[in-house]
């Protein structure tokens, strides 16, 4: 059967592609963000999974104000790098896992969540930039070391998913994964955030503080973060901060008690906070 092992929380910042893709990651201002993830990139080798389930955000490009899915899964065969306005970033050519997929997407929407099924998507930095970080530098010749099921969540255009919806849905998720009778081991990733405003009167907002509690909830208490309602994030957070209730998605989908295994924090990178953590499951 297949299992989810781990679970990821990960930062999508677009720069730390940017510096990654441009090779700038020694220069003193990116070297403490990319210290961070050395650990990371030697547990992944130790620990590789079959299969990655990676819920990110979406960035205006596979959607916009005409199309807003609150879950968009990906089903495809393969999802490529989107242009942003600079070009695709220059890394591999997702690959899918369309059997897992199409399982999932049946048993989560017969679970009673309604998702929207996507059998062409391209993918942004909101994707990309965590398996890069994860797995290290990779050109378009290249391949990810395993299969990427996407899972597009809107926190870009309110209404946005609570953070217990999200909860429930990696609840739901894992029931999924759980039914699949191949033998995998899947890892899911949570991504974006961490505090962070691009705009306005608050543009440059970091909350450190509350950064640093919510990566002790998600490791100790995720029963408390599933219950922070959207005003907060937005209080404390600054707009971009709601971005966070995806990793409630991938919390949901652990188990209740788990291992800390990493944790990072780094404050700024491209005037956003950069946090991740890895959990391991004990089952």
């Amino acid at each position: 059967m297949a299992r989810i092992t781990a679970g990821v929380g990960c930062s999508h910042v677009p720069a730390i592609g940017v510096a990654m893709d441009t090779g700038i990651t020694d220069q003193p201002y990116w070297k403490p963000v990319f210290d961070g993830f050395v650990k990371s990139r030697e547990w992944m080798k130790e620990n590789q999974p079959d299969v990655i389930f990676l819920v990110y955000n979406d960035h205006c490009t596979a959607f916009d104000a005409s199309c807003i899915p609150t879950f968009a899964l990906g089903c495809a065969a393969e999802f490529a790098p989107a242009d942003e306005g600079w070009g695709p970033r220059p890394v591999p050519v997702v690959k899918g896992h369309q059997r897992l997929a199409s399982h999932i997407a049946q048993s989560v929407i017969l679970d009673e969540f309604d998702l929207t099924i996507m059998n062409e998507m391209e993918v942004d930095h909101g994707l990309t930039v965590p398996l890069s970080v994860m797995f290290g530098d990779k050109g378009v010749d290249d391949e990810w070391p395993c299969p990427v099921i996407p899972l597009a969540v809107n926190v870009v255009q309110y209404p946005a998913p609570t953070g217990n919806r999200c909860y429930n849905l990696g609840k739901a998720i894992r029931r999924a994964i759980d039914s699949y009778p191949e033998d995998l081991n899947v890892m899911i990733f949570g991504t974006g955030g961490m505090s962070h405003q691009l705009q306005a009167e608050r543009a440059g907002l970091i909350n450190a503080e509350w950064d640093q509690r919510f990566l002790d909830m998600m490791a100790n208490d995720p029963e408390a973060a599933r219950k922070i309602e959207h005003v907060e994030y937005l209080r404390e957070t600054g707009s971009e901060g709601i971005e966070m209730v995806m990793w409630l998605v991938m919390r949901g989908a652990l188990d209740e008690q788990v291992t800390e295994v990493h944790r990072h924090y780094h404050v700024p990178a491209s005037n956003t906070a950069v946090g991740h953590i890895i959990l391991e499951n004990h089952s």
